[in-house]
């Protein structure tokens, strides 16, 4: 693809117009959204991105339209198992619920700036280094392996990562929450919140999942500005999913299992592509179309067969909990005389 400099400009100025405007609401009113509101603006935020990858389809046509939605669908799809560590944060750290959405929201915007360096690493590696796909390769097969072989029990401590240990020794803090205050003086002293604490922790900890996340995207293409799009615009959503789906996340038992399957899947494509321009002849090129196929086949397979497992597990705990009909015939009723 050629973008020229001022699509770039036009659509990273989309991306800060829509953050403001988040900033805005959330300021104004800082609380725990409803179900309604969150549903309608992750909505709308879909729709953008249909509606983007639509355009991208008239205009550059269906490869890279469907390379956009692939890796839209793929990155928003592991933005949602990143939501099982941002709730183990927030009660980590028991942010008050009002405050929760700007947390995210910063956050978030933090993820999406270093991923945008990260993606710019990624880009140029790649252009010199042409190895660097079986390296990707090899590491997505090993991530999903380890995906794989993961527990249910696996995720539910929240580790500190280095980054956070370090600006927990090195930042003055005070223990408890000043409203949504990132800084406040105290004895004439400027110490922060566990608001800056709590941000950095989403912010570093999203940026580990890149490191799964961008070699999956680079494994569907290998264009900046898709890669680029496709982060921005499953990010931009993820504030408002987390309050509409936050409990529906322990439901998706088998999320992690699908998302094992999609990583390994674009791990094979990315050797498999590779050994292909490498003069290969046996090694087959998997067309962008299949790639979308298999990944949505794989998330909705992966959906309905969690939603019913959670169906059949919450009927035998709800027979359980009752007393069976010989029993509740045996008891006496209520009042009656036990002789």
């Amino acid at each position: 693809m050629n973008i020229s400099p001022w699509v770039w400009a036009a659509t990273v100025g989309g991306l800060l117009l829509l953050i403001a405007l988040d900033f805005y609401l959330v300021a104004r009113n800082p609380r725990d959204p409803s179900a309604r509101e969150s549903t309608i603006w992750v909505s709308c935020y879909v729709a953008l991105a249909v509606a983007f990858g639509l355009g991208l389809w008239g205009v550059a046509g269906a490869q890279y339209g469907g390379e956009f939605f692939a890796g839209w669908i793929t990155e928003y799809s592991l933005s949602v198992d990143n939501l099982f560590v941002f709730i183990l944060i927030m009660s980590t750290f028991a942010v008050p619920r009002q405050n929760r959405q700007k947390v995210l929201l910063i956050g978030i915007v933090l993820a999406l700036i270093l991923r945008g360096a990260f993606i710019a690493v990624g880009a140029e590696a790649i252009s010199r280094f042409d190895w660097m796909f079986y390296v990707f390769g090899a590491f997505l097969i090993y991530t999903a392996w380890k995906l794989l072989r993961q527990n249910a029990g696996d995720e539910e401590e929240f580790n500190e990562n280095r980054a956070l240990r370090l600006v927990r020794r090195v930042v003055p803090s005070t223990p408890e929450f000043h409203g949504a205050k990132l800084a406040v003086r105290l004895d004439g002293r400027r110490v922060f919140t566990p608001m800056l604490i709590v941000m950095v922790a989403i912010g570093t900890t999203d940026l580990l999942f890149a490191l799964d996340s961008i070699p999956a995207i680079f494994g569907l293409t290998q264009e900046p500005y898709l890669v680029f799009t496709a982060n921005a615009f499953a990010l931009m959503g993820l504030r408002q999913l987390f309050f509409l789906i936050g409990g529906l996340l322990e439901r998706l038992v088998y999320l992690s299992k699908g998302l094992s399957l999609v990583l390994g899947f674009i791990g094979i494509k990315l050797i498999l592509e590779a050994m292909h321009h490498h003069g290969v002849s046996w090694a087959p090129e998997i067309p962008i179309l299949v790639s979308l196929g298999v990944i949505l086949g794989t998330l909705l397979i992966t959906t309905v067969a969690s939603l019913l497992k959670s169906r059949g597990t919450a009927r035998r705990e709800a027979e359980d909990a009752s007393p069976s009909p010989a029993l509740a015939e045996a008891q006496p009723a209520s009042g009656e005389s036990k002789g």
